[in-house]
């Protein structure tokens, strides 16, 4: 938040400063039992056996913190969640990552990670959502699924022996990303919840919030039914030929993306790099609500990285917040 490069004028730099402060106020009277520095003090009850976890240390029969950040208790379990913190993945956590390898029976993935990731041919889908046995037909064709520099959402399925993640994508909502834009954040950003899909209806696109810092915001795409694909393939009794050239046809019709959604497509990665250069969580609702207020000024997409506008968003968030801790 303090590492922004903005030419602000006196008058701005004041406003933003002073809703970066009302921010951190906030913050602050919110956390004030869990936010903790290094060094402070854990207060615990020491008749518990406690368990000392990431972040913590025990000195002079105290317990004391080694890391800036939240503490966090799970049962006896007490740790310092740090606030600006590297990816750290986890089984389940939903990813964007993009193809640097076609490697043989597997796909590798840059995914913002001090590792590479692994795709498996036999941890997804094939095309058309078609549930067989992968056979070295399959293996041979794998450059016609994915290629390099391809965009892919997957989910972590575990880990390897030498530290690599297993990536798999055996849903239909999972695969390749077309007609949209990659943005990189920071993963710290990006807090884990049920949902990481979302389909803004009233602006027909797709939003993929990744856990590992990659956020895509691209055109809104409908999700096959699985079964209802194989239903048609076995109904079909045309030749081969013949279906491969209606879909090529299907496909040509299809590839051009309207005017409106490219442009909402543009405002939403704006409203994203708004927030996260502000260092904002990164939410659905908060992307809406700087989306909603830059369509209310009617302001154009590139005035978005304007410097009023950050200074708008900060004063917004300032006075949302403060809103809510009224009403509590």
């Amino acid at each position: 938040m303090r590492g922004m490069q903005l030419s602000l004028n006196k008058t701005q730099k004041l406003r933003l400063e002073r809703a970066l402060e009302q921010l951190e106020s906030l913050s602050s009277k919110s956390n004030s039992d869990a936010s903790v520095t290094v060094a402070d003090n854990i207060s615990v009850n020491c008749e518990d056996a406690i368990l000392k976890g990431h972040g913590t240390t025990e000195l002079d029969g105290h317990v004391v913190a080694t890391l800036c950040g939240v503490v966090e208790r799970v049962n006896k379990l007490v740790y310092v969640r740090a606030l600006r913190a590297r990816y750290k993945p986890e089984i389940g956590d939903i990813i964007v990552g993009r193809v640097i390898e076609v490697a043989p029976k597997c796909w590798r993935l840059e995914i913002n990670f001090s590792q590479d990731a692994v795709l498996m041919l036999s941890s997804m889908n094939l095309p058309n959502g078609i549930q067989r046995r992968r056979t070295a037909i399959d293996e041979l064709n794998m450059r016609s699924i994915f290629e390099e520099n391809d965009v892919i959402c997957a989910e972590v399925r575990g880990f390897q022996h030498d530290g690599c993640l297993h990536l798999q994508a055996r849903s239909q909502k999972y695969g390749k990303l077309e007609r949209g834009q990659l943005l990189t954040i920071n993963p710290y950003l990006v807090k884990k919840r049920k949902q990481h899909f979302h389909y803004l209806e009233q602006y027909g696109i797709d939003l993929i919030l990744g856990c590992n810092g990659y956020v895509w915001v691209g055109e809104h795409v409908e999700v096959k039914d699985p079964m209802l694909v194989e239903d048609q393939l076995n109904k079909s009794e045309q030749p081969i030929a013949d279906s491969e050239n209606s879909m090529s046809s299907a496909d040509e019709v299809d590839t051009c993306t309207p005017l409106e959604t490219r442009e909402n497509i543009c405002r939403t990665a704006n409203a994203i790099r708004v927030l996260s250069a502000l260092g904002f969580v990164v939410t659905v609702e908060v992307i809406l609500a700087v989306v909603n207020l830059s369509t209310s000024l009617s302001l154009d997409i590139h005035e978005m990285l304007g410097p009023e506008f950050y200074v708008l968003v900060a004063e917004k968030e300032a006075e949302r917040r403060s809103s809510l801790g009224k009403k509590r």
